[in-house]
């Protein structure tokens, strides 16, 4: 028999589901199985409007890393990037061309393992980028190029993500040249393993054609604009040019969030898939 006097803990509620937002035409593939890494992937994948209109049309590609955060409400941790909302109002307007955009969820507890190019010395973990890597261009988007009319060359195929997902955008797109020339690395981890991708810019033999979408908040602390300043004239030395291969944003109160890459993304799609005039 119980205690009179010890009362049971409350009995908390269960938080409420957070609702789905995604606007537009998706389809979801799910657990995407890959030979170099043991855990499964889910693809999210936005189509521009008018895809199913001109069965010939082929379409740019834009990849994502945490696909969760870019288009639902329901899947993001906080506020979603909106990438949807706004891809399909710039589309509309004619300011950036249709492109089908990819998100891929990342896998929660692997994640940093995952976008790390190198073990961090301090961290004592991290460095499969280059499996992930190997999974996104051996499998992942050959099977979107299969499934999707894309247009599979590598001036029309992107690559993006912030925070740990801005340092493997930076680290694969310097590595993939011949695939992926389109790069926007939001707020990036410039930090990881002492500067590890402002080496791998530095030790670059000559610059690469690829297009580089770079930002930072200011509201993320001094270092973090910093450090992306230090990639940003790394970068410069190289011979990539500000304005017009080169965009470099720092985005006034932007703070290390959803909500703030979410208010970037316009900028970056107008930056990496202007429509040619």
């Amino acid at each position: 028999m119980s205690d009179p006097q010890v009362s049971a803990p409350p009995t908390q509620a269960a938080p409420p589901e957070k609702p789905h937002t995604l606007s537009g035409d998706f389809k979801t593939h799910e657990a995407f199985q890959s030979k170099f890494l043991e855990w499964d992937h889910t693809l999210i994948v936005f189509r521009p409007p008018g895809y199913d209109a001109d069965p010939a049309r082929r379409y740019p590609v834009l990849y994502l890393h945490d696909g969760q955060n870019v288009f639902d409400q329901a899947t993001s941790v906080g506020q979603e990037w909106r990438v949807d909302e706004t891809a399909m109002g710039l589309i509309t307007a004619g300011s950036v061309e249709p492109l089908i955009i990819v998100g891929i969820y990342n896998t929660g507890e692997h994640r940093i393992e995952e976008y790390t190019p190198t073990p961090d010395p301090e961290k004592k973990h991290g460095g499969k980028a280059d499996l992930y890597g190997r999974m996104l261009v051996e499998e992942i988007k050959p099977f979107i190029d299969r499934e999707y009319r894309t247009r599979p060359d590598a001036g029309s195929t992107g690559l993006g993500g912030s925070s740990l997902g801005g340092l493997l955008t930076m680290h694969l797109g310097l590595r993939y040249p011949g695939v992926f020339t389109r790069l926007a690395a939001l707020s990036p981890s410039v930090w990881w393993d002492n500067k590890v991708i402002v080496r791998e810019v530095n030790e670059l033999p000559s610059k690469l054609p690829l297009k580089v979408w770079l930002d930072a908040g200011t509201g993320e602390g001094e270092k973090v604009v910093t450090d992306a300043r230090e990639l940003k004239d790394a970068l410069v030395k190289k011979g990539w040019v500000e304005g017009q291969d080169l965009g470099y944003m720092e985005a006034e109160g932007g703070q290390h969030n959803e909500a703030s890459w979410a208010g970037r993304v316009d900028s970056v799609l107008e930056f990496l898939f202007p429509v040619s005039r």
